[in-house]
């Protein structure tokens, strides 16, 4: 049974006018006579006597509202506690991230927990090559991505950040001392990409297949971690592409970055599911944005 049906049997005998029951339920007069209707051919009588004068209770109608009352009120109520309680900010909001804690994630948990002190932020790492299986397993509320993300259970927000990319290379690399390299050079320059689960789309964003002109680029095998791809870059295996904040925080001595001329921006920004956004999730978003 709909508790939308119930709902609009008890306004309209509180009321016994359809017009002023449609109005405190904000919908036209039709649709609560459909869905009274409705509620009657359920039960398989009639609960209103109506004429074009006047709305009363049939005997059963009466019967059945006393009936009613308290387990509607308590169902009423139940909903009211459960819509304040989604409006609360407060308690504990797990937010991934990708191995690397960068300025825009610290300092979008900053701001968020200074706006929101009765909620307090738990970060939780997030593997590149499954950057959605903890978000979708319930383990993370929300977490720091790379966009676009074209997963059709999950829910992105704005742009974070906007930062140019930057290749890892070997210090023995022969390109390791230039100040920077064209992104049509990438195709002279395997790769490292990612192991699965990671999606195709994410694969691309970590480690194209092709340049921007559409010549291919070599891989240089895959790995689950960024840690595992700076090893296998200061082994000179390979090369692995960083934004410009990640490169910063890695900075080693057996590893160079070189900035790539021609390659898109890279875009950082927050994903969660559809079906788990909270008002947490909204003004974590919010405190992303405002303080970018």
């Amino acid at each position: 049974m709909e508790f939308r049906e119930l709902e609009c049997f008890v306004v309209l005998s509180e009321e016994l006018h359809f017009a002023r029951a449609a109005e405190r339920l904000y919908l036209s007069p039709g649709r609560v006579s459909q869905l009274v209707r409705a509620l009657e051919t359920r039960i398989g009588a009639r609960l209103f006597d109506r004429t074009s004068r006047r709305v009363r209770l049939t005997p059963l109608g009466e019967r059945f509202l006393a009936d009613l009352r308290p387990a509607y009120e308590g169902l009423a109520l139940a909903v009211t506690r459960a819509t304040s309680a989604a409006r609360l900010v407060e308690g504990v909001l797990r937010v991934g991230f990708l191995g690397t804690p960068t300025e825009v994630v610290t300092s979008t948990v900053r701001e968020f927990e200074r706006r929101n002190p009765a909620c307090e932020v738990e970060l939780v790492e997030v593997p590149m090559a499954d950057p959605f299986g903890k978000l979708r397993a319930g383990r993370v509320d929300v977490s720091f991505t790379l966009l676009p993300v074209d997963e059709p259970d999950l829910e992105t927000g704005a742009g974070l950040n906007k930062v140019p990319m930057q290749v890892a290379l070997s210090r023995r690399h022969p390109l390791a001392d230039r100040a920077s390299i064209e992104a049509e050079e990438l195709a002279e320059l395997p790769l490292v990409g990612l192991d699965d689960p990671a999606p195709r789309r994410w694969r691309e964003l970590v480690a194209p297949t092709a340049t921007p002109m559409g010549r291919p680029i070599p891989s240089a095998g895959t790995v689950s971690t960024s840690q595992e791809g700076l090893t296998q870059v200061a082994l000179n295996r390979g090369a692995m592409l960083f934004c410009t904040p990640t490169a910063a925080y890695h900075g080693r001595q057996d590893v160079r970055f070189v900035p790539v001329v021609g390659l898109p921006d890279s875009v950082l920004g927050l994903v969660w599911r559809k079906e788990g956004e909270t008002a947490a999730v909204r003004a974590f978003q919010q405190a992303g944005v405002d303080h970018e």
